[in-house]
């Protein structure tokens, strides 16, 4: 007979608490639903004992590791993010808007590592194998050892895994599969926690590398308890704009590498092509000769990017000037704004400003500060900056343009691109000799603007 737990669980933070009411972690009022499908048979209960590996404790010294872990999975830019390609028995994430290309790289994945590792099983619990079929031959995907079942009941699932002995298991989507000894709709909360707990120690007790899928809510966050996020190894979340062809897949967790890492990718007919050059892929449609528009660079992990900041400043037709922001963070266009006015004396207060990153990119290290502020100050002026000058710094209240890490990076893959000047922070400047392009260092936003637009 089967003993029910009278519990109630936070749909957003998996927080538990006896009666329902606001959640004490994430403030969210009615978040709790009662789970009534926490109903646990003895015998489950029972069985339910460590899988990760029994023995005495030994020295952290004495712990031997294998080598060659990693396997890399043919895409270049997926290898990037996952810190070299993916190590035998992790649990990967990846989470993304419908329709953004999750299954899509996961599916071009699996044909290399099919070819390199051996047998890969693909299960897909929203897809027939017709579709899957249909997708795989217009990509061109055919290896023998890739293995399709399209399955939601994950015992069946793990029943096929201890036949096949796949050295990589895909599974789209963890949303989607479900254990029958839980009396509960797939996607529930507890479902969603113990399919991602079962899926973890298969993966490590049988050293199977191991891809989730997972769907997003519409704030942009992984749906389901936050506890699935704590179990993986990695987090990577496929990003982009649907009027743009471009993708970024970036990791916001990694054991196994830096989270700061980004691949991007261009999605075309034949699936998602590697973007090796993706500052020549946002400059490719710059405007000549407008005002309002600067080259920054921004680093992404160990990759330098150079972006587009574009800028609009007229005068505000109401009482209130605006303030649109696109690509960049609104708080800090603001503050930057805001500085202009004060330190360099432009009046701003009566002008509406709207500052774009061109291609549909994304920028938040405060090294692109300076190209924003004087983007605005190209704008108000009517001043366009040298097509071939790149900017970069960070901007402080005071209207000090502070040093930025990583300069010869960006001014090396600058130079690389054609780019003849740099606009970079005096402090950097201090003890180097030689760069790869002409360098002009500033200690001020108002030394930049006349550096730049003149006085």
């Amino acid at each position: 007979m089967a003993q029910e737990r009278s519990i109630y669980r936070c749909q957003e933070c998996g927080l538990a608490a006896p009666k329902p009411g606001t959640c004490p972690d994430c403030a969210r009022l009615g978040s709790y639903v009662q789970l009534v499908e926490e109903r646990v048979r003895p015998a489950r209960a029972a069985a339910r004992v460590s899988t990760l590996g029994a023995g005495a404790p030994l020295p952290l010294g004495h712990i031997r590791v294998e080598g060659g872990e990693r396997e890399v999975t043919g895409i270049g830019e997926l290898d990037r993010v996952l810190g070299g390609g993916v190590v035998k028995g992790s649990l990967v994430l990846i989470g993304g808007d419908p329709g953004i290309g999750k299954s899509t790289l996961l599916l071009q994945a699996s044909r290399a590592l099919a070819e390199r590792v051996g047998p890969v099983l693909y299960v897909s619990g929203e897809e027939s194998a017709g579709q899957v079929k249909l997708r795989a031959e217009r990509l061109g995907i055919a290896p023998p050892l890739l293995y399709f079942m399209a399955e939601n009941d994950l015992q069946l699932v793990e029943r096929h895994v201890a036949e096949l002995r796949p050295r990589v298991l895909i599974v789209d989507s963890i949303q989607a599969v479900f254990l029958p000894t839980l009396e509960s709709a797939p996607g529930s909360v507890s479902q969603v926690r113990e399919c991602g707990a079962r899926l973890m120690m298969l993966a490590k007790r049988a050293g199977i590398a191991t891809f989730l899928v997972g769907h997003v809510t519409k704030e942009g966050t992984l749906a389901g308890p936050r506890v699935l996020e704590h179990l993986v190894d990695t987090v990577l979340y496929f990003e982009g704009e649907r009027h743009h062809a471009y993708r970024v897949l970036r990791a916001v967790k990694n054991r196994f590498g830096s989270t700061n890492e980004i691949g991007v990718f261009e999605m075309g007919e034949r699936g998602l092509v590697e973007v090796t050059n993706p500052s020549s892929f946002f400059l490719s449609e710059r405007p000549k000769g407008a005002s309002g528009s600067v080259i920054v660079s921004s680093l992404e992990g160990t990759r330098p990017l150079l972006l587009e900041l574009q800028a609009l400043v007229t005068p505000a037709s109401f009482g209130t000037p605006r303030r649109t922001v696109l690509g960049a963070d609104y708080n800090r266009v603001c503050l930057l704004l805001a500085v202009l006015e004060k330190r360099v004396g432009f009046p701003l207060q009566s002008q509406d400003a709207f500052v774009n990153v061109a291609g549909g990119g994304r920028v938040s290290e405060p090294a692109a500060d300076l190209g924003i502020a004087l983007a605005a100050a190209s704008s108000y002026l009517d001043r366009p900056v040298r097509p071939d000058v790149v900017v970069m710094g960070e901007v402080g209240l005071t209207g000090e343009v502070r040093a930025v890490a990583a300069l010869a990076v960006r001014l090396k893959e600058a130079a690389a691109l054609g780019f003849a000047a740099a606009v970079v922070p005096q402090n950097n400047l201090a003890g180097h000799s030689s760069y790869p392009l002409e360098v002009q260092g500033v200690g001020s936003v108002e030394e930049a603007v006349k550096v730049l637009l003149g006085p």
